[in-house]
C-alpha cells in the first residue's frame, strides 16, 4: 500500500510572509471495499455511543455517512450547535482542528475525535497566540471579535467569536452599541463586515488559501460563458468576487440562497466540497466551481481545501477503532476562558437567529 506523501500548502503570515504547512491526503479508498467501509463505520459509531459532525468541505462519503448515521452536515456555526445539544458521548468531528477544539471547548465532558489532528486551517495558522495577544493588548479599547477559524487560545483572548453566517448581525449589534472593533483574523469577510455595517473596524491580516484565489477577471469571463448563472460567494472571498455575487453568504447561506433563486445554473464561489450537499437538495440543476488562479506554476487548492480533504474513510475507521493520535484535547483553563466569547455568539444566535439546520436527519 502506497503511502501518501505530504504536500507543503502556503498561506499567508500577519507579517505578509508566506509560511508553509503540511497536509496529507488520505489513503484513497478502492470502490470495491467502499461499502464495507461506511457499513462499518455506521455500526461502530452506533456501538461507541458517537455521533458524526461533517463540515460541507469533507468528501462526499463522509457526509453522506453523517446524514445517514443521526448527525449533521453543515457549517461550523450548526456544527458548534448540534455537537453542543447532541446527547451522544462521544463527537466525531471531520473537518479541521479548530472545529474539534471548538467542540471540546462546549463540551469539556465528551471525548471529542478527528480522523487527522493535523488538518489545518491557513487562517487558524495565521494568527498565532503571542501576536495576537500583543496586538490585542495594543489596543485596549476595542472589542476582540475573532472568527471560528482560530485556535482555542486565541478564541480565550476574545471578547466574541462568530462564524460567517452571523458575523455581520454581532458586528452590527456592537456597532449600535457604539463599539470599537478588533477582527481577526480572515481580512476578506472583515472587509466585507465592515462595508455592510459600517463599524469601525482595525484587522488582522491573514486570509484562507481557497477563497483568496478565487479571482474577480476570470469569475466574469465565466458569466460571459454562462450568461443566466446566478453567481453564489462566500464573504472569504477578496471584494472584487464579492462584487459579482448574485448572493453572498456562509456556506448554509449559500446553498439557501441556490433554493431561494431559483435558477437553473449557478456559479458557486467557495470550496467545491459544498457542491455535492446542493447536487442532493437540487436535482436537474447545473453547479460550476468558480474558477482560481493558483500561486506560481499550480493551484494551491483549485477550490477544494487541502486540510478538509485530510479526512477520509481509512482514517475515520481508524479513529472509531481506538487508535491512538485522534483524540481532542484542549487545556482546561484555556477552554474555560474559550468558552466565554463562544457561549456569547450561541445566546445571540438562538435570540436572533433561526435554527439554521444543516442537511443531517437529526
Amino acid at each position: 500500500m502506497a503511502v501518501a506523501k505530504p504536500i507543503q500548502i502556503r498561506f499567508e503570515q500577519v507579517t505578509g510572509d508566506i509560511g508553509l504547512a503540511p497536509a496529507t491526503p488520505p489513503r484513497i479508498v478502492d470502490p470495491a471495499e467502499k461499502a464495507a467501509l461506511i457499513e462499518r463505520a455506521g455500526r461502530l459509531l452506533k456501538e461507541r455511543n458517537a455521533v458524526l459532525v461533517a463540515h460541507y468541505y469533507v468528501h462526499p462519503d463522509l457526509q453522506d455517512l453523517a446524514q445517514a448515521s443521526g448527525g449533521t452536515v453543515s457549517d461550523s456555526l450548526e456544527m458548534a450547535r448540534f455537537a453542543h445539544e447532541h446527547t451522544a458521548s462521544t463527537i466525531v468531528v471531520a473537518g479541521v482542528r479548530f472545529m474539534g477544539e471548538t467542540s471540546k471547548i462546549l463540551n469539556p465532558e465528551k471525548r471529542v475525535l478527528m480522523p487527522d489532528l493535523l488538518a489545518e486551517c491557513s487562517l487558524d495558522l495565521a494568527t498565532p497566540i503571542d501576536e495576537f495577544s500583543a496586538f490585542c493588548d495594543a489596543h485596549p479599547d476595542r472589542t476582540v471579535v475573532v472568527y471560528a477559524n482560530t485556535s482555542a487560545a486565541v478564541k480565550a483572548r476574545a471578547d466574541w467569536m462568530v462564524t460567517s453566517s452571523i458575523a455581520e448581525k454581532i458586528v452590527g449589534h456592537l456597532h449600535r452599541q457604539g463599539k470599537k472593533i478588533l477582527w481577526a483574523p480572515d481580512k476578506h469577510l472583515g472587509d466585507y463586515v465592515q462595508r455592510m455595517t459600517g463599524a469601525d473596524m482595525l484587522m488582522w491580516n491573514a486570509s484562507c488559501v481557497v477563497h483568496d484565489e478565487f479571482k474577480a477577471q476570470q469569475l466574469e469571463e465565466l458569466k460571459i460563458k454562462h450568461p443566466k448563472a446566478k453567481v453564489l460567494v462566500h464573504p472569504e472571498s477578496p471584494r472584487g468576487v464579492i462584487h459579482l455575487a448574485d448572493a453572498v453568504g456562509s456556506t448554509t447561506g449559500i446553498i439557501q440562497a441556490a433554493e431561494r433563486l431559483g435558477a437553473s445554473e449557478y456559479i458557486v464561489a467557495t470550496d467545491g466540497g459544498i457542491i455535492h450537499q446542493m447536487r442532493k437538495r437540487l436535482p436537474g440543476v447545473t453547479f460550476i466551481e468558480a474558477p482560481t488562479a493558483g500561486k506560481g506554476a499550480t493551484c494551491q487548492s483549485c477550490a477544494h481545501c487541502p486540510w478538509m480533504a485530510m479526512n477520509g474513510l481509512h482514517n475515520l475507521l481508524e479513529t472509531l477503532e481506538g487508535a491512538p493520535g485522534h483524540e481532542v484535547f484542549v487545556d482546561p483553563e484555556v477552554g474555560k476562558r474559550a468558552k466565554v466569547p463562544i457561549q456569547r455568539m450561541l445566546d445571540f444566535a438562538k435570540k436572533n437567529l433561526p435554527t439554521m439546520q444543516g442537511s443531517g436527519d437529526a
